[in-house]
C-alpha cells in the first residue's frame, strides 16, 4: 500500500508540473506530434493501401489458375523476345482442357478490348467489353442489381445480349431502366439483361465490374477476332473444392504441353498464373516500404525526444530546491525517478494522442472525399501510443536519474 501511494504521489506531482507549464508542455509535446504523426500517417496509408490491393486481388481468386501468353513474374534471366514468340490460348486448348482435366471445377474461355458503346445520342468511348464464356459465372464473383445472367443456351447460342456495370448503366441510362434496352457495340445491337452491383474502383485497375460489358463469347467471336494477340485471350480455371492449386497447375501444363505436341526437353510455350504470384511480390515491396516509414518517421520521432530530453534538463535544474526539500523530508531516490520519468512520459503520451486525433481526422477528410478507404487501425494506435511511451522512458531517463541521485542539502541551497 505504501509503494502504491508512493507511485500516486510521483504521478500527481508529474501531472501538476505538466498542467503548471502549459507553454513548454506544448512546445515539448509538438516534436513527439510531428514524429508521431510521420510515423503511423505512414503505415495507416500503407496498411490501407495494401488491404485495397489485396481485396483487388482477391477478386482474381485464389483458387484460379489462369493460362495466358505471358506470365504475371518474369524470370531475371529470360527474354522477352520468347514470350512474344508464345501463342495465345486458344479454343482448341479451352476444349482439350475442358475434355481431359480431372481437377478442374469450372472452365471459362475470356477475351476482353476497348470499344464504343451506345445507347441512342448517348455514348461512352473506350468501354472494357470483357466476352466469356457460360462458366465465367462460376469463376469471377459479381452480385446482380438487376436482371439476369446468360442462360447456358444464350451462351452456346451466341445471343446479342449484355450484362453492363453499374458506372455504364448510370452513364447511358441516367434514371432510366435499362433492362431490355437495346445498346450498339460497335454497330451491332445488343439487349441489357442484367446490371451489375456496384464494386468500386479496383486498385490493380480493370479489375472492376463498374465500367465492363459483359458478353458471351459465341457471341463476340462475330465481332471481334478472338484470336488476336491484342485482347489477351486467356483461359480461366477453378479448382474443385478440396484440390490444391498446384496439382491443378501440374495437371494443365501436362495437357497443355500434350495438345500442343512439345518435346519434353523444350520449355513451355504458355503462362501458368495464379493471385499467389502478385501476393509475394507484394509482400517484399510493403517491407521496404514499411522499412522507409520507419526511417522516415523515425528521425522525426527522434527529434522529438531530444526535445523531451532538453525540457526535462530544464525541468530538473528549475525544482532542484524542492528535490532537495523532499529528499531532506525521507523522499527516496525512486520517487524523484519516477516523478520526473512520469512527466517524461505524459508529455510523450501527450504528443502520441495528438498525432493520432490528426491522422484520424485526416482519414476521414480524405475516405469522404475520395472513393479510396483509409482506416486508422487499432493496431497502429497501440504503435503509435507504445512508441510515444518508449520515447518519453528513453528522453527521460537520464534528467529523472540526476534528480534521484542529488545530494538533500546541496540541492536545498541551490541557487540560480
Amino acid at each position: 500500500m505504501i509503494i502504491l501511494k508512493l507511485l500516486k504521489e510521483s504521478f500527481l506531482f508529474a501531472y501538476t508540473s505538466v498542467l503548471v507549464n502549459k507553454l513548454r508542455t506544448l512546445l515539448s509535446l509538438l516534436g513527439i506530434t510531428i514524429g508521431i504523426f510521420a510515423i503511423i500517417s505512414v503505415f495507416t496509408i500503407v496498411d490501407s493501401l495494401e488491404r485495397n490491393i489485396r481485396e483487388s486481388i482477391s477478386e482474381l481468386g485464389d483458387d484460379v489458375v489462369y493460362v495466358q501468353k505471358w506470365p504475371w513474374a518474369f524470370g531475371a534471366d529470360y527474354p522477352w523476345w520468347v514470350y512474344m514468340r508464345r501463342p495465345v490460348p486458344d479454343l482448341r486448348d479451352y476444349d482439350e482442357i475442358r475434355r481431359r482435366s480431372q481437377t478442374a471445377g469450372s472452365i471459362a474461355f475470356s477475351v476482353s478490348t476497348r470499344a464504343q458503346v451506345r445507347y441512342g445520342s448517348t455514348y461512352l468511348d473506350n468501354s472494357v467489353i470483357w466476352a466469356n464464356s457460360h462458366d465465367f459465372q462460376d469463376i469471377r464473383y459479381f452480385e446482380l442489381l438487376q436482371g439476369r445472367y446468360f442462360t447456358p443456351y444464350e451462351s452456346s447460342a451466341g445471343r446479342p445480349l449484355a450484362v453492363i456495370g453499374y458506372d455504364i448503366a448510370q452513364n447511358l441510362f441516367s434514371n432510366e431502366n435499362p433492362l431490355n434496352r437495346e445498346i450498339r457495340i460497335s454497330g451491332r445491337k445488343v439487349t441489357v439483361i442484367g446490371v451489375a452491383q456496384r464494386e468500386g474502383t479496383s486498385m490493380l485497375g480493370g479489375g472492376s465490374m463498374d465500367e465492363m460489358v459483359l458478353l458471351p463469347l459465341n457471341f463476340a467471336r462475330n465481332i471481334f477476332n478472338i484470336r488476336s494477340d491484342r485482347l489477351n485471350p486467356m483461359i480461366m480455371v477453378k479448382a474443385i473444392p478440396g484440390v490444391p492449386n498446384q496439382e491443378l497447375i501440374d495437371e494443365l501444363s501436362f495437357i497443355l504441353r500434350s495438345a500442343r505436341r512439345l518435346h519434353p526437353t523444350v520449355d513451355d510455350n504458355f503462362a501458368l498464373n495464379q493471385a499467389s504470384a502478385i501476393s509475394q511480390g507484394l509482400d517484399q515491396i510493403f517491407v521496404m516500404i514499411n522499412l522507409v516509414g520507419w526511417i522516415i518517421g523515425g528521425f522525426s520521432i527522434l527529434v522529438g525526444g531530444f526535445g523531451i530530453a532538453n525540457i526535462m534538463f530544464v525541468s530538473v535544474k528549475e525544482r532542484t530546491n524542492i528535490i532537495g526539500i523532499q529528499k531532506s523530508l525521507g523522499a527516496k531516490n525512486y520517487f524523484i525517478l519516477l516523478q520526473f520519468l512520469y512527466e517524461s512520459v505524459l508529455l510523450a503520451l501527450a504528443g502520441g494522442i495528438l498525432g493520432l486525433l490528426l491522422i484520424f481526422a485526416g482519414t476521414i477528410l480524405v475516405s469522404s472525399a475520395s472513393d479510396f478507404t483509409i482506416t486508422l487501425t487499432f493496431a497502429n494506435i497501440i504503435l503509435g501510443l507504445f512508441v510515444s511511451a518508449v520515447i518519453g522512458i528513453i528522453a527521460g531517463y537520464a534528467p529523472a536519474y540526476n534528480a534521484s541521485r542529488l545530494n538533500p542539502v546541496e540541492a536545498i541551497n541551490q541557487t540560480f
